[in-house]
Formats: structure tokens, sequence, C-alpha cells
């Protein structure tokens, strides 16, 4: 039986500060797949990868190899974790926040060879503050670049920044991920500080979509084409082949239409390179349907949903939450204002809304297109500053 990732780590951090390098030292995965991704250098898209948690009895040490490197013994398998690489650039903070809400803890890079903090290093712990994501174990990235008195400098400044916050009392590890050095601290630092979290298989099947593409060559013939892939991360229940499930809010068939549910069957199951026969909560699976490809591609169903067929919530095109400003010391964040437009984040899905209402810590938002959101989900709010959105608010639908 092929064994599941169960624990989600989102790795953070500010752009180029070493997160597409350390998943690569840390699994042999380069997640930067996408072609402007390669061309630019920089992650755009939600990265994936796997790796399983090895102990060796001989050194009582954790490795990601099976075979240990200290003796060569053959470790114990302990655990699969699934990485999520999401992306530092400020332009493309919407999808660092769709990440994390299907993460269970993070490794927060920050490089040594920079003053700390760097702007997306305030936001992204703001997100993991937000989210509630407490187990964090922080990553002094590129101490190969530095001295011995400048890695102690920024070590300094990286416990000023973080006191006050969900990551102070964070295990710090220095690291140079090139060299693989503390690789190894990094797996032990895992497996103390980010336990599997609890899970209920047989509660109602909820799925966040953070992926979803056409695996069809140009120019495959008809018989051969495969349907749409779904990928993302059951929350809680369970997915088994042969099983009918609904994705919401849906495709809009005609401009200006409500969307219609998808009510499809799972044909496949598949996580990294290995085939499943029932998928269960954490670590992130692709789900094979014989929907039309042109459905999924691009990643055209980010935000969707799915669920058991009748067992979702109806899709709103208004929310009303109660929110909080963030203290920003690195720019002005005045109160929201009627009428202002923000960037909505719930669970996976990314929403354009309009402020229709507002109340003493309440906000009625009404939104461009529908979504799926569920009583006390927790929701990140952008504006619009100069030419960028940045995370100014935070709150739970009420």
């Amino acid at each position: 039986m092929v064994l599941q990732a169960e624990l989600n780590v989102g790795i953070l951090g500010h752009v180029d500060h070493g997160k597409t390098t350390l998943t690569h030292a840390l699994t042999g995965k380069w997640t930067d797949t996408h072609s402007e991704e390669i061309k630019r250098g920089i992650s755009i898209r939600l990265g994936y990868a796997e790796a399983s948690v090895y102990l060796c009895a001989k050194c009582d040490s954790y490795s990601f190899s099976e075979k240990c490197e200290g003796c060569g013994t053959k470790g114990e398998l302990k655990r699969k974790i699934s990485f999520l690489d999401a992306p530092g650039h400020e332009t493309l903070m919407t999808t660092a926040i769709s990440a994390s809400s299907i993460i269970d803890g993070a490794l927060f890079l920050i490089a040594a060879n920079e003053p700390c903090p760097q702007p997306q290093t305030r936001e992204h712990l703001m997100v993991l503050d937000l989210l509630g994501i407490k187990n964090v174990i922080v990553v002094q990235t590129k101490i190969d670049l530095v001295g011995k008195e400048k890695a102690i400098e920024n070590y300094n400044q990286i416990k000023s920044f973080l006191k006050g916050t969900v990551a102070e009392n964070a295990p710090i590890i220095p690291v140079a991920a090139n060299y693989r050095i503390n690789l190894g601290e990094i797996v032990a630092a895992i497996e103390k500080y980010l336990p599997t979290p609890k899970r209920d298989k047989n509660a109602k099947l909820r799925m966040f979509v953070s992926r979803s593409f056409d695996i069809n060559k140009p120019g495959t013939p008809i018989p051969k084409l495969h349907g749409g892939i779904i990928g993302g991360s059951v929350v809680r229940g369970s997915l088994k082949i042969g099983d009918k499930i609904e994705i919401r809010p849906g495709i809009v068939k005609k401009e200006g239409a409500k969307p219609t549910p998808m009510i499809l069957e799972v044909v496949a199951l598949r996580k990294e390179n290995d085939d499943l026969e029932e998928a269960l909560p954490g670590g992130l699976v692709a789900v094979g349907t014989l929907i039309d490809p042109a459905l999924t591609k691009s990643d055209a169903l980010i935000g969707s949903v799915i669920g058991t067929p009748g067992e979702l919530p109806e899709p709103v095109d208004t929310i009303k939450l109660k929110y909080q400003l963030l203290k920003r010391t690195d720019m002005e964040n005045p109160p929201f204002k009627q009428g202002e437009a923000v960037v909505v984040n719930a669970s996976t899905s990314t929403n354009v809304g309009v402020i229709t209402v507002l109340a003493k810590g309440t906000a009625t938002i009404k939104l461009k297109k529908l979504m799926i959101v569920e009583k006390s989900s927790k929701v990140a709010l952008c504006r619009r500053l100069g030419q960028r959105w940045r995370l100014a608010g935070c709150g739970e639908l009420a």
C-alpha cells in the first residue's frame, strides 16, 4: 500500500531567500517548472514536492534519505511530508495566502545576506499570524554568503523581528542549502516541532482545489485524451476511486449566468509518482476525472471546493465578516472606506470585491464572482496602495 503524505509544510519567505533551492535540497525536486518561472528565476505558481522521513536507530538521527548519511544503515520510515513552495514576490502574495490555507506548519526562510525583515518577510509572517499557524521553524538561509559576525548580527535581527509574533519561540536553524549544511537539523526539527494533526477521515468530504491542469500533449489523438486533472488537499473526509463528487462554484456556460456545479466520478487518484486507492486528509493529491480538460487547464478551477453531491454550501456573491486592520510599520494602513476595492482570500479562493457596508468591526463585501465559503472561515484582505496590492486586514465570516 502506498503511504500518503500526512503533513503539509509551507515554505514561505521573501523573494529570492532560497525557498525553491531549499525544497530541492530537501526533496530532490525543483518546483519551478512553469516556463515563465524558469525564465524569471522566481516561483509564480504553487510548487509541490514530497519527502519521506527516516529514522536511523543506530545514530538516532532523522533524514529524508532511506540510507543514513552518517553510518549507511537503512532507516525506518516514520511518515511522509508534502512541501508547498509559495511565491515570495509581493505581486504574488495572493498565491502565498491561498497556499497557507492548506498548510499545517511552516518553514519560514530568512536570508542571512540581507537585513531582516524584508517586505515579504513581514507579509508572510502576518499570513501565518492571521491564520493561526503556530507550528513554525525559522530557517536562516545563505549563511555561506556571509561571515560569522554578519550571520550572528542577522540572527539577532531575526530574534528581534519575531518577538511578539506566532513564531517568537520558533527554533532558528542556519543552513547553506547548496552545500547541504544542516539539512539534517531541519528534518529533526520537523519531527520535533511539526506534529501530524488529528484528522477525521469519516467526516463530510471537503477538498480545497489549489491546482488544475490538462496533461494532454498537443496533437494527442482524441481516443487517447485524458480527462481534466484537479489537484488539492483533502482537509476532511476521504476520496476513493469510483466516488461521485461535486465541484462548486462550477462552470459558467453563458456570460452573466450562474455557475453550474459539476458532478463527476473519480477515475484516478495519484500523489507525485504513485497511484492511490484512497485519498485521506493531508498531502496534496491529483484527482483524475473524465471532464473536458479545457475546463481544468491553466489552473482554471483554483479556489473551487469539492464535496459529496448535495452537501456543499451554496456559492455566494456577498460576504459579511468581522475584521481587523493589520498594524503595518512599513506602510500607512488607514481604515477601510465604503466603496473601496479589496482582494479577498478564503481557503484557496482569490476574489475581488467592493466594500458596500461598513459598521464597527464588520464589513459587507460584494464579490466580482461567486465563491464557496463556510461560517467562521478565515479571510485575508488586500488593498491597493499605489500600483500594488498589499495585505491590509484579516477577518472571519460572520
